[in-house]
């Protein structure tokens, strides 16, 4: 079959399945964006977002090696339920909600220690003084997010991903709501400042776990699907299984963000102004990489769903056009960052200084719009095979043995700044894009082997 019946046939399911989940991924970002947004509106704006900036950088790196952990329900769940095996899914969801309590304080230590050292790593006083409260309130959060990732990863394996859309969707209305009260001191509030954002965002984290096992808990009662009788007792085989399928994940997921948080850092020696066209930079191609990663999600599900049902050609078709999708999507993002760049800036800060700033930065930022997406992809439908492995050993050598290397010698020799660092990250940002299209391509052909060999 040609290539376009098949595109046509596998948008319609795959958009139904991933859109949903596009919202919610935008709706967790839309969250720091908020956060940005609003404490750029006080007096001292550039230090408050550069506060933000490295605070939730940092946090990012422990949050995002939380949800690596329980990636591995991906997965097991999407496989699971391809081959009409639910109590296996909840079973999975049990030891999942297990792993978040067991992890929880080994990463909620870090980040209550970390801002003790702001100031070692480069990081103004002024900044410092107002990122380590934020912080720390962050901190209280952790555990909640994680029961969240548990519960989402387990609905979306199961084709459930509306409500995950709405959790996200309206979770940002009480951050948006909570921001405004709590940073200006509005309804009889004292004004918090940058804190008060941070207090606003561990609200909102908490609603998400809770709606989402309220809905569960509906859902089971409604359609009788046994939810509440699956065994309590902890499965360390499973455990086991999501931990060596997570692990390579986390390390994936760390090595990206981590990269990202350590450029903040770096960026932070540079002072206030270019940190804060920093974070306006990084939080706009953050924005535009939640639509691959909600691809990304949906094509882990689509791909475990047909290795579960044993059907190879329809694991590699809802793959291709995914990654079709997400490419697509981000070569238009980039035309718009080269078109549109001072508009971007201007939605965070008046500040001119500022906005020259992020203008510079965005224009790097474009330049792997296209290739950020189709390394987001494709890390999904790899981990729809089940290869963890390969996309964490692609994000380690690219980003850590060649992208930061490469922009740390332009930044602080070549004297580029931060756009030497910017550089570096889009150079890193592209070959990774090319090597994991490159695997994603030969483990798409081993299944169709496999296949024809059992057959």
């Amino acid at each position: 079959m040609s290539f376009f019946p098949i595109f046509r046939r596998e948008l319609r399911p795959t958009l139904r399945l991933a859109l949903p989940l596009i919202l919610a991924e935008i709706g967790w970002m839309s969250m720091m964006i908020v956060d940005t947004m609003m404490v750029g509106r006080l007096p001292y704006s550039a230090e408050a977002i550069g506060a933000v900036s490295i605070a939730s950088s940092l946090f990012v790196v422990f949050a995002f090696f939380g949800e690596g952990i329980l990636i591995g329900l991906d997965t097991l769940v999407s496989q699971s339920f391809g081959a009409g095996r639910r109590e296996d899914c909840h079973r999975s969801l049990i030891n999942g909600i297990y792993l978040s309590f067991a992890i929880a304080p080994f990463l909620a230590i870090p980040v209550w220690v970390l801002p003790h050292y702001f100031e070692s790593l480069g990081v103004t006083h002024p900044v410092a003084l107002l990122a380590a409260p934020y912080m720390r309130t962050l901190s209280a959060g952790l555990l909640p997010l994680l029961l969240y990732f548990a519960v989402r990863r387990t609905l979306q394996g199961m084709n459930m991903v509306r409500p995950i859309a709405f959790a996200l969707i309206s979770a940002n209305l009480i951050n948006l709501a909570g921001n405004y009260v709590l940073i200006f001191g509005k309804l009889g509030f004292p004004a918090y400042g940058v804190t008060g954002s941070g207090i606003a965002t561990c609200v909102s984290r908490a609603y998400l776990a809770l709606v989402l096992v309220a809905y569960l808990l509906w859902f089971d009662a409604r359609h009788k699907t046994e939810l509440l009788k699956t065994p309590v007792q902890p499965d360390l085989t499973r455990i086991r299984e999501l931990i060596t399928l997570g692990f390579p994940a986390a390390l994936q997921l760390t090595a990206e963000v981590a990269v990202f948080a350590l450029v903040a850092t770096l960026i932070a020696r540079l002072g206030a102004v270019a940190q804060a066209g920093h974070q306006i930079a990084l939080n706009t191609v953050a924005f535009t990489y939640m639509v691959p990663l909600g691809l990304s999600s949906a094509t882990a599900v689509r791909v475990g769903q047909a290795i579960g049902r044993r059907d190879p050609v329809g694991a590699r078709d809802a793959g291709n056009t995914a990654i079709i999708l997400g490419a697509s999507f981000m070569a238009s993002m980039s035309v718009a960052l080269l078109a549109f760049p001072r508009y971007i800036a201007r939605f965070y800060t008046s500040n001119e200084v500022v906005i020259h700033s992020a203008i510079v930065l965005l224009a790097a930022g474009a330049a792997f719009q296209l290739f950020d997406g189709i390394q987001t992809v494709a890390t999904g439908a790899l981990r729809g095979t089940g290869d963890t492995r390969t996309p964490m050993l692609c994000h380690f050598t690219g980003y850590w043995l060649i992208g930061l290397p490469l922009g740390a010698w332009l930044c602080f020799r070549r004297h580029l700044g931060a756009l030497g660092l910017w550089v570096g990250l889009s150079f890193s940002l592209i070959l990774i894009g090319i090597l994991l299209l490159l695997y994603w391509r030969r483990d798409s052909r081993r299944l169709l082997d496999l296949s024809l060999e059992g057959s």
